[in-house]
Protein backbone atom coordinates (compact mmCIF):
# COMPACT_ATOMS: atom_id res chain seq x y z
CA UNK A 1 0.00 0.00 0.00
CA UNK A 2 2.83 2.26 0.49
CA UNK A 3 4.30 1.84 -3.05
CA UNK A 4 0.68 2.52 -4.52
CA UNK A 5 0.50 6.21 -2.51
CA UNK A 6 3.96 6.68 -3.08
CA UNK A 7 3.61 6.22 -6.73
CA UNK A 8 0.21 8.01 -7.18
CA UNK A 9 2.27 11.14 -5.40
CA UNK A 10 4.74 10.82 -8.45
CA UNK A 11 3.42 10.08 -11.35
CA UNK A 12 1.22 13.14 -10.40
CA UNK A 13 3.84 14.78 -11.20
CA UNK A 14 5.38 12.99 -13.80
CA UNK A 15 3.75 14.15 -17.29
CA UNK A 16 3.72 17.64 -15.68
CA UNK A 17 7.39 17.22 -15.54
CA UNK A 18 7.27 16.37 -18.78
CA UNK A 19 5.70 19.02 -20.42
CA UNK A 20 7.68 21.17 -17.65
CA UNK A 21 11.40 20.04 -19.42
CA UNK A 22 9.77 20.58 -23.11
CA UNK A 23 8.86 24.32 -21.69
CA UNK A 24 12.43 24.62 -20.02
CA UNK A 25 14.21 23.39 -23.53
CA UNK A 26 12.17 26.08 -25.58
CA UNK A 27 12.66 28.92 -23.47
CA UNK A 28 16.86 28.04 -23.37
CA UNK A 29 18.17 26.59 -20.28
CA UNK A 30 19.88 30.05 -19.62
CA UNK A 31 16.21 31.46 -19.03
CA UNK A 32 14.81 29.03 -17.23
CA UNK A 33 13.30 31.71 -14.85
CA UNK A 34 10.69 32.55 -17.70
CA UNK A 35 9.63 28.98 -17.39
CA UNK A 36 9.78 28.13 -13.52
CA UNK A 37 7.86 30.43 -10.91
CA UNK A 38 9.92 30.29 -7.64
CA UNK A 39 8.50 32.89 -5.53
CA UNK A 40 8.97 31.13 -2.12
CA UNK A 41 11.81 30.44 0.45
CA UNK A 42 10.84 27.17 -0.27
CA UNK A 43 12.48 27.32 -3.72
CA UNK A 44 16.14 28.74 -2.66
CA UNK A 45 17.89 25.86 -3.66
CA UNK A 46 16.30 25.50 -6.65
CA UNK A 47 17.84 29.03 -7.46
CA UNK A 48 20.93 28.05 -5.94
CA UNK A 49 21.13 24.46 -8.13
CA UNK A 50 20.37 26.60 -11.19
CA UNK A 51 22.76 29.46 -10.01
CA UNK A 52 25.60 26.67 -9.34
CA UNK A 53 24.91 25.02 -12.54
CA UNK A 54 25.20 27.52 -14.76
CA UNK A 55 28.42 28.51 -13.18
CA UNK A 56 30.12 25.36 -13.30
CA UNK A 57 28.52 23.28 -15.70
CA UNK A 58 27.27 26.16 -18.66
CA UNK A 59 23.53 25.26 -17.77
CA UNK A 60 24.53 21.65 -18.71
CA UNK A 61 24.48 18.42 -16.53
CA UNK A 62 27.32 15.97 -18.39
CA UNK A 63 25.19 12.52 -18.42
CA UNK A 64 28.32 11.32 -20.96
CA UNK A 65 26.37 12.03 -24.11
CA UNK A 66 27.04 14.43 -26.70
CA UNK A 67 23.14 15.50 -27.02
CA UNK A 68 22.22 18.44 -25.55
CA UNK A 69 19.01 20.83 -25.57
CA UNK A 70 17.04 17.81 -27.69
CA UNK A 71 14.04 15.87 -26.21
CA UNK A 72 12.46 12.87 -27.69
CA UNK A 73 8.62 13.74 -27.92
CA UNK A 74 6.43 13.51 -25.32
CA UNK A 75 4.87 10.04 -25.43
CA UNK A 76 1.58 9.02 -24.85
CA UNK A 77 0.47 9.59 -20.80
CA UNK A 78 -0.11 5.55 -20.78
CA UNK A 79 3.49 5.19 -21.90
CA UNK A 80 5.20 8.03 -19.65
CA UNK A 81 3.49 6.55 -16.78
CA UNK A 82 3.10 2.60 -17.35
CA UNK A 83 3.93 2.03 -13.63
CA UNK A 84 4.16 -2.03 -14.60
CA UNK A 85 7.17 -1.56 -16.81
CA UNK A 86 8.81 1.67 -14.35
CA UNK A 87 8.19 -0.16 -11.07
CA UNK A 88 6.07 -3.32 -10.79
CA UNK A 89 8.54 -5.40 -12.75
CA UNK A 90 11.53 -4.44 -10.53
CA UNK A 91 10.10 -4.13 -7.05
CA UNK A 92 9.61 -7.39 -5.65
CA UNK A 93 6.48 -6.38 -2.87
CA UNK A 94 4.69 -4.98 -5.82
CA UNK A 95 5.39 -8.17 -8.01
CA UNK A 96 4.52 -10.31 -5.27
CA UNK A 97 0.86 -8.33 -4.23
CA UNK A 98 0.19 -8.21 -8.26
CA UNK A 99 0.73 -12.18 -8.89
CA UNK A 100 -1.74 -12.46 -5.49
CA UNK A 101 -4.18 -10.52 -6.85
CA UNK A 102 -4.39 -11.71 -10.15
CA UNK A 103 -4.78 -14.78 -8.36
CA UNK A 104 -7.69 -13.53 -6.35
CA UNK A 105 -9.34 -12.28 -9.35
CA UNK A 106 -9.10 -15.04 -11.36
CA UNK A 107 -10.37 -17.64 -7.89
CA UNK A 108 -13.95 -14.88 -7.90
CA UNK A 109 -13.96 -15.44 -11.83
CA UNK A 110 -14.05 -18.97 -11.41
CA UNK A 111 -16.08 -19.44 -7.82
CA UNK A 112 -18.74 -17.19 -9.66
CA UNK A 113 -19.17 -19.56 -13.03
CA UNK A 114 -19.06 -22.38 -10.65
CA UNK A 115 -21.65 -21.09 -8.84
CA UNK A 116 -23.99 -20.62 -11.87
CA UNK A 117 -23.15 -23.88 -12.59
CA UNK A 118 -24.22 -25.22 -9.47
CA UNK A 119 -27.09 -23.10 -9.24
CA UNK A 120 -28.06 -24.09 -13.14
CA UNK A 121 -27.75 -27.90 -11.68
CA UNK A 122 -29.37 -27.50 -8.62
CA UNK A 123 -32.81 -26.87 -10.38
CA UNK A 124 -33.13 -30.47 -11.31
CA UNK A 125 -32.55 -31.14 -7.37
CA UNK A 126 -34.82 -30.53 -4.54
CA UNK A 127 -32.87 -27.51 -3.34
CA UNK A 128 -34.56 -25.03 -1.62
CA UNK A 129 -35.35 -21.24 -3.52
CA UNK A 130 -33.37 -19.94 -0.80
CA UNK A 131 -30.21 -21.88 -1.09
CA UNK A 132 -30.90 -20.98 -4.77
CA UNK A 133 -30.87 -16.90 -4.18
CA UNK A 134 -28.42 -17.35 -1.90
CA UNK A 135 -26.05 -19.21 -5.10
CA UNK A 136 -27.04 -16.45 -7.00
CA UNK A 137 -26.01 -13.38 -4.81
CA UNK A 138 -22.50 -15.33 -4.35
CA UNK A 139 -22.08 -15.69 -7.81
CA UNK A 140 -22.85 -11.96 -8.87
CA UNK A 141 -21.12 -10.80 -6.15
CA UNK A 142 -18.04 -12.80 -6.91
CA UNK A 143 -18.21 -11.67 -10.77
CA UNK A 144 -18.64 -7.75 -9.47
CA UNK A 145 -15.89 -8.20 -6.63
CA UNK A 146 -13.54 -10.19 -9.80
CA UNK A 147 -14.33 -6.63 -11.80
CA UNK A 148 -13.73 -4.18 -9.36
CA UNK A 149 -10.47 -6.03 -8.69
CA UNK A 150 -9.79 -5.50 -12.04
CA UNK A 151 -10.03 -2.33 -12.60
CA UNK A 152 -8.17 -1.99 -9.05
CA UNK A 153 -4.78 -4.33 -10.61
CA UNK A 154 -5.07 -2.11 -13.25
CA UNK A 155 -5.09 1.59 -11.87
CA UNK A 156 -2.56 0.68 -9.01
CA UNK A 157 -0.34 -1.64 -11.27
CA UNK A 158 -0.53 -0.68 -14.54
CA UNK A 159 -1.68 3.16 -15.50
CA UNK A 160 -3.85 5.69 -13.69
CA UNK A 161 -4.43 8.69 -15.08
CA UNK A 162 -4.10 12.03 -13.65
CA UNK A 163 -5.46 15.26 -14.25
CA UNK A 164 -4.34 17.87 -12.01
CA UNK A 165 -7.28 20.37 -12.79
CA UNK A 166 -9.65 18.17 -10.79
CA UNK A 167 -7.89 17.48 -7.74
Amino acid sequence: MDHILINLVLDSDLYLLRVQEEKLMEAGLSNWQKVCFVPTKADTMVSLFRRWLKKYADDKVDWGTNIYGTLTPIPPREQLMDRYWTHVVNCSSCTEAYKRLNALQIFLQVMSIALVAIMAAAKHMAISSVARYTLAVAAILCFVGSKWLSHFIYKNFHFQDYNHSFK
